[in-house]
């Protein structure tokens, strides 16, 4: 494509409203002084456009309508932060080379498994047709969006489903890409921002090869591509470094890989939700912060509702077989024990989902080959070993302490980071590339949002 439109002289035209604003020294005090503050309260950094922005983007971005281009919605808060570091005046009309390798990057956004439709990369095309502000706002528009699902995610959590609630340390994006205006290479800093981890890389060489396979194979192509761009976006939901000492849950995978130093120490069977949604095991991450021994078990009230009041009212007799009493708040304790639904230990591992890892008296359903039996936590089958690495005790130490039947809380010499995940595509603790089942059917949801298509809003005002 041509880069004449970014040197398109209407941006100077006397008569264009786009024109430098003279501003008094009070007045930019007061705009630094904003960004300043609303930095601080995080990246909403100059989503609010100043007073003095009257310029053509500025009144663009200041329009109380939603801000669109073509039928494209675009991102105002990002335009915003974007705009404020730039005097609210056009800038792909000064970096003409800049602006083509983006453009050239978006239409390559199918290698991050992303869908480059989502950049506007059909309207930068196809611009003819567009007025200089539309192009202007929809270049920059398409590099914050895209540096934005490559640092975040392109499904952000409000997007998603309540159970999808991973996410990584926040990335201003705005500054990203201004930097990059300057840069020799624009596409590498925008797309530093994407994982550049082992298991990234793995997927995005296994999106080539499904890619290369032959015609005849057509519907297993489209399968594999899909599967292995939800799990590309799964991997831009988790942090960029990860801990060196973790816990990973892959509940499609039915299993669980400690790490230490960043090498796999253990790796054990687990059992997860069950398939019904209420009883799915959700995607997190949490800080488990000590072990419980012989934990006595507080059945939730929606359990004791739905599964255990029925029971009762055909069984006098349940409460006191299975040691357990009635609360006052409707819920069921069970007392501690090796027939205790905790079994003999519990991680604790605050979250809001109210979902940990911990024992199971029934050792038997970890040889299922559907272990997908419980309420949403994760029952562990080597809980003894875990509890010893994350404790940094011998094994000795954590029978011991089982052994005095006594309910105990022993806190960890060091908070230790585990992630609840659901990776239908991923590279295992010895690097192989492998797949699990979609049992959750979780996979056709998320694609769908990754390929969600654009809406057609008001056009830009003039």
């Amino acid at each position: 494509m041509s880069t004449s439109w970014w040197q398109n002289g209407s941006y100077y035209d006397d008569s264009s409203t786009i024109r430098t604003i003279k501003r008094t020294a009070g007045q930019w005090v007061a705009a630094a002084c904003h960004c300043a503050l609303a930095a601080v309260a995080g990246l909403s950094a100059c989503t609010a456009v100043p007073e003095y922005a009257s310029t053509e983007i500025g009144r663009a971005l200041n329009a109380p309508e939603s801000v669109t281009a073509r039928g494209g919605t675009l991102n105002a808060g990002l335009l915003k932060r974007f705009y404020a570091r730039h005097d609210f005046e056009p800038v792909w009309d000064k970096h003409p080379a800049q602006a083509q390798a983006i453009l050239k990057a978006i239409a390559q956004a199918g290698d991050q498994g992303l869908d480059p439709v989502s950049f506007h990369a059909d309207l930068l095309r196809h611009n003819k047709n567009l007025t200089p502000l539309e192009r202007e706002l929809l270049l920059s528009d398409a590099a914050l969006s895209y540096a934005d699902a490559l640092a975040h995610g392109a499904v952000p959590p409000e997007r998603r489903d309540d159970n999808q609630a991973l996410t990584p340390a926040a990335v201003d994006v705005a500054a990203q890409v201004s930097q990059a205006l300057d840069a020799a290479d624009p596409v590498a800093m925008i797309e530093s921002l994407a994982p550049t981890t082992p298991a990234y890389r793995a997927l995005q060489q296994a999106l080539r090869t499904c890619r290369s396979a032959g015609s005849t194979e057509r519907r297993k192509v489209v399968d594999c591509q899909r599967r292995i761009e939800v799990n590309l976006e799964r991997q831009r939901w988790l942090p960029r470094a990860m801990p060196a000492d973790r816990i990973v849950v892959n509940v499609a995978d039915e299993r669980l890989v400690a790490y230490h130093d960043n090498q796999p120490v253990m790796a054990t069977r687990v059992i997860v939700g069950q398939d019904a949604k209420r009883n799915q095991s959700p995607e997190f991450q949490a800080l488990i912060e000590a072990s419980l021994f012989n934990p006595p078990w507080v059945v939730p009230k929606d359990i004791v509702t739905r599964e255990m009041l029925p029971k009762i009212s055909r069984d006098p007799n349940y409460l006191a077989r299975n040691r357990m009493i009635m609360l006052p708040n409707g819920e069921i304790e069970q007392m501690a024990g090796p027939e205790a639904g905790l079994g003999l230990l519990m991680f604790d591992m605050p979250n809001r989902f109210d979902v940990y890892l911990h024992d199971t008296p029934d050792q038997s359903e970890f040889n299922r080959v559907n272990r997908r039996i419980s309420h949403g936590c994760i029952r562990v089958q080597n809980p003894r070993e875990l509890a010893a690495i994350l404790l940094k005790e011998p094994l000795k130490a954590v029978d011991q302490e089982i052994a005095t039947g006594k309910t105990t809380r022993h806190d960890l010499p060091t908070g230790v980071s585990v992630f609840v995940i659901y990776q239908t595509a991923f590279v295992d603790e010895n690097g192989v590339l492998r797949y699990a089942p979609d049992f959750y059917n979780r996979d056709p949801a998320l694609w769908k949002q990754l390929h969600r298509p654009l809406r057609a809003r008001v056009p830009l005002p003039s």
